[in-house]
């Protein structure tokens, strides 16, 4: 079983901001970073809402990727409403990571561009992905890292707390290590220092306070341009030797590692269809999760694989043996079905439309605006940067309408909207 052996909070204002909006939460075994934005202290407010909602901890019995999305979506209610109710809080929100300890898992919950990293055997680990318009471009290859680092809309993030009624949360679980050390941070640190420093100021100091005023020290010396959170816990087992699903930590995660070759492996994304009032009802994951540990016995088909191969070797015979007489016909409606459905499946090919995703980003689509019980009409082919909350009344009437657009003039109306953005 693990437990904290260890932990260091702090938030610094930075060198140029007039006041700190972040706030944590270092309770062991429950710890979370929030960022706030909105200025006129209503981030200050967000992000002490997102985490006022984790205080109580989790119960024993919660599942913790589950009960961390729950507490994430019930701070978003409160944050929207509030900004809603107030005109100088308008529009605020936050991003925020929050971590569970457990006995043998460490469980993540995340939205927006803070942080989590885990140090393992010297090797530094991130654990979540930035919900941001400069890695939406880069995940799309649009962008080059070395771009992504002076490009003008690097802070615009894509998801956080508070902005929609709805928010996607993602949630990891991760197997954990005695020995682990586990960093959450706000992008005040990774916007001013890299993962290689990070790594560095993490393994040149054993104690975590000693590492944590390192970083901290680090992104002032580079300019502090933004307020810096900064949380460390390190995990030790008691009770007992490691287990093997400790040392087989991380199997089958995505990860990236600082000083080695990445490891991307695919792990569920919240891609579901569109999703606002803006486009055709669809649902969306609104959890990542883990897959499962492969097993080493044969999969219970292969264990069923002789009785199933004799039972089909019955059916064909007895097939052959009660042979209709109208096989003729059954085969001629086969062929016409068969044509229709082809015929169905070439005219999707050919429309387009605009929508929204679950993430409120203007999305294109091939295919038809409409979901049948069990079926999608759709599927979504292009993401782009922009939020829908950014468009005016009138963008949003002629451009999500859901019309069917040649994919020409639908990918021409999103790459107008991008060049808006980037002027």
């Amino acid at each position: 079983m693990l437990r904290v052996a260890e932990q260091y909070a702090a938030s610094d204002t930075g060198r140029q901001r007039p006041a700190n909006e972040d706030s944590l939460l270092a309770r062991a075994p429950l710890f979370a970073v929030a960022d706030g934005m909105g200025g006129a202290q209503a981030g200050e407010v967000a992000s002490r809402i997102a985490i006022e909602s984790f205080e109580a901890g989790l119960a024993d019995d919660a599942h913790p990727e589950r009960e961390l999305a729950r507490l994430a979506r019930a701070a978003n209610a409160r944050i929207h409403e509030l900004s809603h109710a107030n005109v100088e809080q308008a529009g605020m929100g936050t991003t925020l990571t929050a971590v569970y300890v457990g006995e043998h898992d460490v469980a993540i919950a995340h939205v927006g561009d803070s942080r989590a990293y885990c140090l393992r055997e010297q090797r530094l680990l991130r654990l979540t992905d930035d919900h941001s318009l400069v890695d939406e471009l880069l995940r799309q290859g649009r962008l080059t890292p070395e771009e992504a680092v002076e490009h003008p809309q690097r802070s615009v993030i894509t998801r956080a707390l508070g902005p929609e009624g709805d928010v996607e949360v993602d949630t990891r679980s991760f197997h954990a290590r005695a020995g682990d050390v586990y960093l959450l941070c706000s992008d005040g640190l990774t916007t001013m220092i890299g993962e290689e420093e990070i790594a560095a100021a993490l393994l040149a100091n054993a104690r975590l306070r000693d590492a944590g005023e390192a970083l901290i020290a680090a992104a002032n010396r580079a300019g502090g341009r933004d307020n810096i959170t900064v949380v460390l816990l390190r995990l030790e087992e008691v009770g007992g030797a490691q287990t093997a699903a400790g040392r087989d930590a991380f199997a089958g995660q995505e990860a990236t590692v600082v000083g080695a070759p990445a490891v991307s492996v695919p792990a569920a994304a919240g891609n579901g269809g569109p999703a606002t009032e803006h486009a055709p009802a669809g649902t969306a994951p609104s959890a990542t999760q883990s897959p499962p540990r492969p097993s080493t016995r044969p999969p219970a088909a292969s264990r069923r694989m002789p009785r199933a191969a004799v039972a089909r070797a019955d059916l064909a015979a007895g097939a052959r043996r009660r042979r209709v007489p109208h096989a003729g016909a059954l085969a001629f409606l086969l062929v016409v079905l068969v044509v229709l459905v082809c015929a169905g499946y070439l005219a999707l090919q050919s429309v387009y439309f605009v929508g929204t995703n679950a993430r409120g980003l203007v999305t294109l689509y091939e295919g038809l605006p409409y979901r049948l019980p069990g079926l999608s009409l759709y599927s979504s082919q292009y993401v782009s940067g922009v939020s829908a909350s950014t468009l005016s009344a009138r963008q949003r009437r002629t451009l999500l309408d859901h019309s069917l657009r040649s994919e020409s003039n639908a990918a021409s109306l999103i790459r107008s909207l991008e060049l808006e953005e980037v002027e």
